[in-house]
């Protein structure tokens, strides 16, 4: 019996024995690719990495309470600080949004589920793509035509108008792409159950593309707060707190500008911590809309 067996079990099969070797022609090709790609990633870090370290030197020895809270200082004057440049960008950042969110998001519903075959939607998707690489400084004088001489007067809403021009295209495109990746048989579940158009965008599609429309939005802000041609045309700049929209408004990025081209040693070490608060704010959106990328809402 055991001899029947032993007949019906398939033969062994013995497997060659796989060793890598280090001296084939495929080894050597992707050694040298990999060792060429850590190479131009460390020389390419080498700039990040300085300039960082610049910032933290520099800029790290004069951040302090007084400095993100004091108004600039004058010429010969010791001490003061930027916050009113603070107050001012994350003023304008806010107008901006509350601006191009709305928009860009309800663009894309247009563009990504009500005719996104129509030629209103290929010209409009487009010129959103052309947008993205509008020289900013551009926006700036768009909205100085169209606001600042008919108001005549620089201001926080001139400011936020042009960082909103800059992000509506990156929201836009960013919420559309979101809304696309909603798989289809959701949308016909809903359907099915019969739900109107106005329910499956607003229960189905916007909920679950949300993570994606939200880097695209937090993206779009962390660009817009390190602008600052654009506010030179709209926003120009104060050496006060704003007390109105309507008025002259302090950025960060102007005054890191203003201050690094003084002769004065006290201004350029507040360019300085300027530049350290404005890089970690930017940092700060960046790796926000990565941990909200990666949610599931």
């Amino acid at each position: 019996m055991s001899e029947v067996n032993e007949q019906m079990m398939p033969p062994k099969v013995v497997l060659p024995k796989l060793e890598k070797n280090l001296y084939e022609a495929r080894a050597i090709k992707s050694f040298l690719l990999t060792a060429m790609v850590w190479g131009l990633v460390i020389l390419a870090s080498i700039p990040l990495f300085s300039v960082i370290y610049m910032l933290i030197v520099e800029g790290g020895a004069r951040l302090d309470w007084e400095a993100i809270t004091a108004l600039p200082p004058a010429g010969f004057e010791t001490g003061g600080g930027f916050g009113n440049a603070i107050v001012g960008t994350l003023v304008m950042v806010g107008i901006a949004s509350a601006i191009s969110i709305p928009v860009g998001v309800l663009a894309a519903v247009y563009l990504s589920i009500l005719e996104p075959q129509s030629k209103l939607a290929t010209t409009s998707r487009f010129l959103a793509k052309v947008l993205t690489g509008f020289p900013s400084i551009l926006a700036g004088v768009f909205v100085y035509a169209i606001l600042v001489i008919t108001t005549k007067t620089y201001s926080a809403w001139a400011g936020g108008v042009a960082l909103a021009v800059l992000m509506l295209p990156t929201v836009t495109l960013a919420a559309e792409e979101a809304m696309r990746q909603v798989p289809q048989r959701m949308r016909d579940a809903a359907f099915g159950m019969g739900c109107t158009r106005t329910q499956v965008i607003f229960k189905v599609i916007l909920p679950t593309g949300m993570p994606g429309i939200l880097t695209g939005v937090i993206l779009a802000v962390a660009g817009a707060a390190g602008e600052s041609a654009p506010l030179l045309f709209t926003a120009l700049f104060s050496n006060y707190y704003m007390a109105e929209l309507a008025e002259p408004t302090a950025s960060l990025s102007i005054l890191i500008y203003n201050f690094s081209g003084m002769p004065f040693e006290n201004q350029i070490e507040l360019a300085w911590a300027a530049s350290l608060a404005l890089v970690v704010m930017v940092l700060f959106f960046n790796i926000l809309a990565r941990i909200v990328g990666r949610s599931k809402f």
